[in-house]
């Protein structure tokens, strides 16, 4: 098996592992294909909550050359699921591609997701499918409107944090932290793919 093969395997367990049942292998011969479904908010197996809480969702997939992820790039394309124009298509195809050289050389994927489901995120409202001046428009308008409410929002969340004494200031971010858990990020995802090739590595020298 070659080095390729067998990383592209490892970043598709390491994927299996953090998405679940989001995650799909489309073709398990080379070229591999993938595909993740990626929504705002993660909703478990909760399929009506998923769809109540979620009005933009799309699929990312992925086709592996054979020398990936040291030489080439995945070749990407996004799958519109739910709520999103051919317009927003592009541009999330866009800021996918974006990321995917900005990853050249590693394992990218994760990355590439956590940027598409971030720009969902900022954008989870109802009419984006919509392509006519007036929805456009008006999509710009609550654009505008939803970045000046979390300006204020952000501003007086500092205010009070301020004012807080230094004990109630950490009793609020342990909350914060148990309410969140520990979400998945870049640095965490690196530190945790290290440790699972570590661990395929052991397992294959056993």
């Amino acid at each position: 098996m070659s080095d390729h093969i067998e990383e592209q395997e490892m970043e598709a367990e390491a994927l299996s592992a953090i998405f679940d049942t989001a995650f799909t292998i489309r073709s398990s011969t080379q070229p591999f294909q993938w595909s993740i479904k990626l929504v705002p908010i993660d909703c478990g197996d909760d399929l009506d909550e998923e769809s109540t809480a979620n009005h933009v969702m799309v699929n990312l997939v992925a086709t592996i050359p054979l020398d990936y992820p040291e030489v080439s790039l995945p070749e990407l394309e996004i799958e519109i699921l739910k709520g999103l124009s051919g317009d927003t298509k592009k541009e999330l195809l866009t800021l996918a591609q974006e990321e995917a050289v900005a990853n050249e050389g590693m394992p990218a994927l994760f990355a590439v997701c956590e940027v598409v489901r971030e720009w969902l995120a900022d954008n989870n409202v109802k009419g984006l499918d919509d392509a006519s001046m007036h929805a456009q428009m008006m999509r710009k308008v609550k654009e505008v409107e939803r970045k000046e409410a979390q300006a204020a929002q952000q501003f007086e969340a500092q205010k009070t944090v301020e004012e807080m004494t230094e004990a109630e200031q950490e009793e609020l971010a342990v909350r914060k932290r148990r309410e969140e858990g520990t979400p998945v990020t870049q640095e965490s995802f690196t530190l945790w793919w290290d440790n699972f090739c570590a661990e395929m590595e052991e397992k294959k020298d056993e």
